[in-house]
């Protein structure tokens, strides 16, 4: 194996992958990732971590959490998944990612490793294992880390983090998860560890008293970050930015606080974020106002970071979002309707596993649809989406592919309208 190409050709069609084949892929314990781990003498030992999980908001804290770092001066890993266009967007450090070189040269080493110990690794477990090798190359001081799904069983699990974050708990892989919010909180709350203090985002009568257990089972503390800080409103800039004034116990402790993320639900992300660098702070990290403000104002710019309400286009406005539940979803609608236009087209596609009757529910009725689906075999085929979304109410043509459904909503659209394309990250992907 000599080029990059082959070696992707290997990770994504010899190892199994959820992004392909869904829960098909999803392994229910950790042996192949301590097994990896052992493999290449435990590379997380050598740097510190923060780890975060939750529905909805984790790759935005993740983001952001890492921009602040880098712009405090630290070296900082970030590992997040599913990548949108690359796959090296998942493992970077201070922004770039991982070289083509790295990524080769850690495969070549696992296939010799593993000529005598035959595991079967899945391609999230093994990727999971090539960041923390980089990171441990690279010699970061610190490294935020994404979980990739649930966390009790996530593959990122094998780390003893600095501070566990939960951003939030909806209804999202149930297969796997659990049906109801209390199962689903518990298998999040699988990442809290023994004296890592823990944030869960935003509180709720649902899943607070799950968290609270297993922080007095650790035992280590917890935190509601909803219940400290509290972002009032958000507008935009003249500069394009998304300017929140925050408030803690009713006094104004971040006062027009600027993100280059514009998607209105990030004013419930960065109370996560911020009470997170409280605790980073409190053990130690040094990471004064100014660097918290400008890891903030420059998150897209210091890491890369796309897909959460990202304007692709003007006149008419064509906007992308990866929200792909109902949460995602439910904040998505609140921002087009708090977005000027004359009229809305709606380019959507989804994934089989998901539960698409809650999300065609919450999309409004007055738009005009285009039916496609991403070039993954998990993707519903356009004509069975349209069918469901017409018992909604919801009207529209069918595509076979992304960027046709993009052209036809473009050529439909006047320059007043606004066209928005989500409804899963491999629809936003294919047109970014």
């Amino acid at each position: 194996m000599k080029t990059y190409q082959e070696v992707l050709e290997f990770l994504y069609s010899q190892l199994p992958m959820f992004q392909r084949t869904g829960p098909a892929a999803y392994k229910d314990n950790l042996d192949n990732t301590i097994r990896l781990d052992d493999l290449f003498d435990h590379p997380h030992r050598s740097f510190k971590t923060i780890h975060v999980a939750g529905t909805n908001g984790k790759g935005s804290v993740s983001h952001m959490l890492a921009s602040v770092f880098q712009e405090a001066g630290y070296q900082t890993g970030l590992y997040t998944s599913p990548h949108l266009k690359d796959f090296r967007e998942r493992i970077r450090v201070n922004g770039a990612m991982i070289t083509e070189e790295a990524v080769v040269q850690f495969t070549e080493q696992y296939l010799q490793k593993n000529e005598t110990e035959k595991l079967e690794p899945s391609f999230f477990e093994l990727t999971v294992s090539m960041a923390f090798d980089y990171f441990h190359s690279q010699k970061v001081d610190i490294a935020v880390i994404e979980v990739g799904l649930g966390g009790r069983l996530d593959s990122t699990n094998i780390i003893t983090p600095e501070v566990s974050v939960i951003t939030n708990i909806s209804f999202d892989h149930m297969s796997l998860l659990g049906n109801t919010l209390p199962k689903i909180a518990a298998e999040k709350a699988g990442i809290i560890k023994k004296d890592v203090p823990v944030v869960v985002g935003e509180s709720s009568p649902e899943t607070d008293s799950v968290f609270e257990q297993f922080a007095e089972k650790a035992p280590t503390s917890l935190v509601f970050a909803d219940q400290d800080y509290q972002a009032d409103y958000s507008m935009l800039t003249t500069g394009g930015k998304q300017s929140l004034n925050i408030r803690s116990q009713a006094n104004l402790v971040y006062p027009d606080l600027q993100l280059d993320l514009l998607g209105i639900y990030q004013r419930k992300n960065v109370p996560t974020v911020l009470k997170t660098i409280d605790i980073l702070k409190s053990k130690g990290w040094n990471l004064p106002e100014n660097n918290i403000r400008e890891g903030l104002a420059h998150t897209v710019r210091n890491t890369g970071l796309m897909g959460r309400w990202q304007i692709i286009g003007n006149n008419p406005l064509t906007v992308c979002d990866t929200g792909h539940n109902a949460a995602g979803i439910r904040l998505v609608v609140e921002q087009m309707n708090q977005t000027a236009w004359k009229a809305l087209h709606i380019v959507i596609g989804m994934v089989n596993d998901k539960d698409q009757d809650e999300v065609l529910a919450l999309l409004p009725d007055n738009a005009h649809y285009y039916f496609t689906k991403a070039s993954i075999p998990r993707a519903s085929n356009p004509e069975e989406l349209a069918a469901k979304a017409a018992r909604f109410g919801l009207k529209g043509n069918c595509y076979p592919t992304v960027r046709q459904a993009l052209s036809a909503a473009l050529a439909n659209a006047d320059k007043n309208d606004l066209v928005f394309v989500g409804g899963s990250t491999f629809v936003a992907a294919e047109i970014l």
